[in-house]
């Protein structure tokens, strides 16, 4: 099953967030610097839900609703990941990539609007 997930680009998501701001990674060796989540209720390609990142919130929170501004689609992986942002913001290709480098720096990836 392939998942579209342009479908979500300008429009209003709710995140869960599992791994807020602050917290390590439950297997490897890094400290989310953004609040990172999903959105509930979807089905990503690897089975779990789809993976999105929050920019724009500086404190850990455990769901947010905001606007889906781009899509990190990685060519050597399947599992893309959400861009979610509070209305009125927005973040271009370079800030996206330097905020989410922490995590997407082990994957070739593009951003898609």
């Amino acid at each position: 099953m392939s998942t579209n997930y342009s479908e979500y680009l300008n429009q209003t998501v709710t995140v869960k967030i599992d791994r807020p701001l602050g917290s390590k990674h439950p297997k490897h060796d890094f400290i989310y610097c953004l609040n990172y989540g999903f959105i509930p209720n979807t089905v990503a390609p690897d089975g779990e839900e789809i993976d999105a990142y929050v920019l724009g919130v500086f404190e850990p929170i455990e769901e947010f609703k905001g606007l889906c501004v781009a899509i990190i689609h990685r060519t050597n992986d399947d599992d893309d990941k959400l861009i979610v942002v509070p209305q009125g913001k927005n973040y271009n290709d370079e800030q996206i990539k330097a905020l989410t480098e922490f995590q997407e720096r082990f994957f070739e990836s593009e951003i898609v609007r």
